[in-house]
């Protein structure tokens, strides 16, 4: 079943949710609104009708923003979600739904249906995923806490603190130093593969596919970013089991830190991201001028290393 959603922005830079009535699938849960295409229509006029029905807007314009493949016990769909900020008409309840305008920021993930949840994420996430170089030497703290702090007043709102050559305590106490820093702009910091540092500094844990195998749960509440490195569709596939927030996929083009692995590319890329049931980061090779090939391949963005602290 292909399914239209929309997330209709007003001008405050809310959202608008429904809550899906009693009698429906998923009673009571709220969801971003939307409903079922029609044989023969496209996605814009489908999701035009939808709206027009469910809640008397009229739709302008959308652009697509993440499709998610959603897997319940009696029934497969596909939630189509393109977003807009320009529609006319005050929203109304058509069909006996709840209706309420929340800020994204502000939003439970708990309330939402698993598939609405992945639409939260891909609202909230950025189009960059900053990752610090991996040969940083722990002699340099001082000089990559300025940095960090530096590109997070100048809009890095999701950094990973990739720092393998560093002690595990020495990198919470740069992160815990960090944190006010990403605090006031609005920015996300993830430990990478430290649950409980993150746990201990209530802030994101970016897991390796190895790390993924050994869970058997979410490591972390819904208000923790959780992000996984995958390379195929089994580790894809387990992201989404476990309901984590997103994934990177690598490497998509070549890079001297992985020389003997060969390139996804785009197309293969697309297929995997377009597959998934959460926001995916393009990897490996890219650079934030890439963010724009990335997105017309499905990804949430770029994600990288080297090129992402160049200037």
């Amino acid at each position: 079943m292909h399914v239209m959603a929309a997330t209709l922005f007003d001008a405050l830079g809310r959202v608008l949710l429904a809550q899906r009535p009693v009698g429906k699938h998923l009673a009571g849960m709220w969801e971003f609104p939307g409903g079922k295409l029609e044989p023969g229509e496209t996605p814009m006029d489908g999701l035009a009708r939808e709206l027009r029905e469910e809640i008397g807007v009229t739709l302008l314009r959308a652009d697509p923003l993440i499709r998610v493949p959603c897997h319940y016990p009696d029934r497969e769909l596909l939630l189509d979600t393109w977003t807009s900020e320009q529609w006319e008409g005050q929203p109304q309840s058509l069909e006996g739904q709840a209706l309420q305008w929340v800020l994204p920021e502000q939003i439970d993930p708990s309330i939402l249906t698993r598939g609405d949840r992945a639409i939260l994420q891909a609202l909230r996430l950025p189009s960059r995923y900053a990752i610090t170089p991996a040969q940083v030497p722990p002699a340099q703290v001082g000089i990559w806490f300025e940095r960090i702090g530096h590109a997070i007043q100048h809009s890095a709102q999701l950094v990973q603190l990739h720092l393998p050559l560093w002690p595990r305590e020495q990198v919470r106490e740069l992160a815990a130093a960090l944190l006010p820093i990403a605090q006031r702009h609005g920015s996300q910091l993830l430990l990478d593969g430290d649950i409980e540092g993150a746990q201990r500094l209530g802030i994101g844990v970016q897991l390796n596919s190895r790390e993924l195998v050994a869970l058997s749960e979410r490591p972390l509440p819904l208000a923790q970013l959780v992000g996984v490195s995958c390379h195929d569709a089994p580790s894809l596939a387990r992201a989404e089991l476990l309901a984590v927030d997103f994934a990177t996929l690598a490497p998509v083009a070549a890079t001297p830190s992985h020389l003997q692995t060969l390139p996804l590319g785009w197309q293969a890329f697309h297929v995997l991201a377009e597959a998934a049931a959460l926001p995916v980061y393009a990897l490996g090779g890219l650079a934030p001028s890439d963010i724009a090939e990335a997105r017309r391949n499905s990804a949430q963005g770029v994600a990288g290393s080297r090129e992402f602290w160049s200037q």
